[in-house]
């Protein structure tokens, strides 16, 4: 909770770009304790899966990634006054979670964060931090810094997972190559893509992921 209610950027220089910081928010901040509390109250490394930045209506609202408030209360049992929107990505990510063994077995092996920990919008869309190649520049630092901090603290450096196989991807794998964070980086369809254009194929899909995940652990 140091690193999270810690992480300070106030704005960015690119212009219409702001910056979405939730854990300035005084519930999050509570809900955030009472989740890591429970599932990394203890000094294990874990395998980072590793998404793009948050978005609006998942962890830009409850700061956990691909928790949206809904399985935030229902899923992980902790209530919340935030509306009860569901997010689709969340709900991809929750039901790969429970094919591999469910919240407690996962988040005992898994640590779900970002490139970027804090979000951006613009004309009030969601902004990805590479959208922009000036912001992805303006931004390395502060993601470098980030990562750092968060792999020396809780990652196992044999294998990470990117929640994107594009550009996300792309961006893990040129900055691993500088700062040899991970021994290998393999990338996973993001949830959004499966829950929009690919929704007849999911349950193939998340059985894909899961075997990619599972073999890849084993064959670090």
């Amino acid at each position: 909770m140091d690193f999270y209610t810690g992480i300070s950027l106030a704005s960015v220089k690119e212009k219409g770009v702001e910056v979405m910081n939730p854990f300035s928010n005084a519930e999050v901040e509570e809900i955030n304790t009472v989740f890591y509390n429970r599932f990394y109250n203890d000094e294990g490394k874990r395998f980072f899966l590793i998404a793009i930045n948050p978005g609006r209506f998942g962890a830009g609202v409850t700061g956990l990634p691909f928790t949206d408030p809904v399985i935030l209360q229902d899923t992980l049992g902790i209530p919340n006054t935030f509306q009860k929107r569901k997010e689709l990505s969340a709900v991809f990510i929750y039901e790969l979670i429970e094919a591999l063994g469910g919240v407690e077995a996962f988040y005992n092996q898994f640590y779900l964060t970002n490139v970027s920990p804090l979000g951006f919008v613009k004309d009030g869309k969601n902004l990805n931090y590479y959208d922009i190649a000036s912001l992805q520049k303006e931004l390395t630092p502060f993601i470098v810094e980030t990562m750092n901090h968060q792999v020396a603290e809780w990652g196992r450096q044999e294998v990470a997972f990117t929640i994107g196989k594009g550009s996300n991807h792309k961006a893990m794998v040129k900055l691993n190559e500088t700062h040899k964070w991970f021994d290998k980086i393999v990338a996973l369809p993001h949830p959004r893509w499966v829950m929009q254009y690919r929704l007849k194929h999911k349950d193939t899909l998340l059985d894909e992921v899961k075997t990619t995940i599972n073999q890849s652990i084993l064959m670090k």
